[in-house]
Order: structure tokens, then sequence, then C-alpha cells
């Protein structure tokens, strides 16, 4: 066989087995680098879990999870039994410390009011009010009607927007949609207001009608709306804003004089007399 063939065959050997081995060597550095993903059990719900409800042992399952858990996430079942749900939780999901409520206040409506918030009853006219319409989680206006304290004549039933952009945390007795997210037909809706919002519910309710007024949830803004009095509904000119009322002690104008010509023979003279319509 020719040497120079040989030598090929060698050299190109030699050349395969250097990179068989250079392969060798970074594919088992890799594989000595890679360690195993360490894995964390959790707790999570064993079905939908509504708003409200009182977690019981059949609501829970486990799973795993790899790398770091959520954070707040519940490990032992003991540490979520007995505790209220406070935002829906749905099935395979896992339970958060932030889905629930302390441990020991219960289930219900409670436990959904955030700090520093409260929960207030208003009482809703089933036809002209918002019964039948809400839902929880929906943003209304509060608006109220009545006859003002005032000084001097009436204006009449005067409405005003007491509230604006205000949530719905329940309708009747429900803190929750339903399947199918239909409203019901309710007397009482519970609002979320702040503890000064409260007393003018409060207020309001006990001496004054009160109407809920639907808005769409995305809509935020503050309008200023003006009072409107029942004599503005019936006033050409102006029937939106309250008209503002004269001020006191304003005098009539005088009535203009009117003056006639007397002849008496040569003599001629001019008389001044007052008059109502001011005319001649």
């Amino acid at each position: 066989m020719n040497r120079r063939l040989i030598t090929i065959l060698l050299f190109a050997i030699a050349i395969a087995g250097g990179c068989s081995w250079l392969v060798y060597r970074l594919v088992g550095v890799k594989i000595s680098a890679s360690k195993p993903v360490a894995t964390t059990k959790v707790v999570a719900a064993a079905k939908d879990i509504p708003l409200g409800a009182v977690l019981t042992s059949a609501d829970l399952s486990s799973m795993t999870v790899g790398g770091t858990p959520p954070k707040g996430a519940i490990l032992k079942p003991e540490d979520a039994v007995g505790r209220g749900v406070i935002t829906e939780i749905f099935q395979g999901e896992p339970i958060l410390d932030s889905h629930l409520s302390s441990l020991g206040s219960g289930g219900g409506l409670a436990p959904t009011i955030p700090q520093g918030m409260r929960a207030c009853a208003v009482r809703v006219d089933e036809v002209v009010g918002v019964a039948g319409f809400v839902i929880p989680g929906m943003r209304v206006d509060v608006l109220v009607s009545g006859n003002p304290p005032s000084e001097g004549a009436s204006e009449g039933v005067v409405t005003q927007t007491l509230l604006q952009n205000i949530q719905v945390l329940s309708a009747g007795t429900d803190i929750q949609r339903d399947a199918e997210g239909k409203p019901q037909q309710v007397q009482v809706v519970n609002l979320l207001v702040t503890p000064e919002q409260a007393e003018l519910l409060s207020l309001a309710s006990n001496s004054l009608k009160v109407q809920l007024v639907l808005r769409n949830p995305l809509d935020t803004q503050i309008a200023k709306v003006p009072a409107t009095a029942m004599r503005n509904l019936f006033d050409a000119q102006s029937p939106t804003p309250l008209a503002p009322r004269a001020a006191k002690g304003t005098r009539k104008a005088k009535p203009k004089p009117f003056s006639m010509v007397v002849m008496n023979g040569s003599k001629t003279t001019e008389e001044k007399f007052a008059t109502p319509e001011g005319q001649h």
C-alpha cells in the first residue's frame, strides 16, 4: 500500500479521535453542571371556590411547582382550612395567603371588606332604582331627592348626586355573581364606601329618597353635576341647573311719571302725575 495513503488515513483517524474526545468532554461538563430543579408541594384548589366561602378539607388538593413557589403560597392544608375566601379561586389554582381572610374572621361579606372601608346597606326602590339590574362588582352613583332646608321661598323637590363611582359589594344576600351572571330582584344593596361616605348615606337614607344609577365600570371620571330642582323641569330657559335665587331686599323700579299740559285761555300749565304703568 502507498505510504502516502497510509499517512493520510492515520492523520484522519487522529483528527477524528481528537474531535470525539473534545465533544465528549464538553457534553460531560454540561451534564455534570446541570442539577435537578427543586420542586415544592403547595396547596391548591380542588374545585372552583366562590367568594365568601369558608375552606374545608374537601376544597383543597396539592400540586407540585418547580423552582421558587409563588409568593404567599400555602404549604400546609391546615393553614387554609377554616379561613374565608375573599377572592374567587379556580380549580387547580395555587391558594395564596392573599386569597384568604385572617384565621377566625369567618366567611361571608365581612372578610371581603378592605381595611379602612365599610359596607353600607342601601334600600333600593324596585321600580325606579337598579333593583333587578345590579350585580356584585358593578359601579353606581348615588342620587338623593328631597326638600332641602332653606330660608324664604322653597325650590321644591331637589335632586343631588351625593356619591359617584361606588362599588357594589352584594345584591341582597348574594356577594357573588351566579353561573350565568344574571341580575336578580333585591331590595337592599350593600355598597363599599369610606367611613365618611357611610355617614352621608346613613343621613340621606333617614330623611331623603335614595336612588342608585348604574355606570360603566370603565368610566371612573367624577363629573361635576349641579343639583336640579323641580321647578327647573318646567322652565324652558334653564331646564337643568338649579337657578340662583333673587337677592333679598331687591327694590322694584319706580314707575315713570307722565305729564299733562293744561290750557286755560292764554295761560298754559304742565302737571305731572305718577302711574304704575308709566303711560299717558
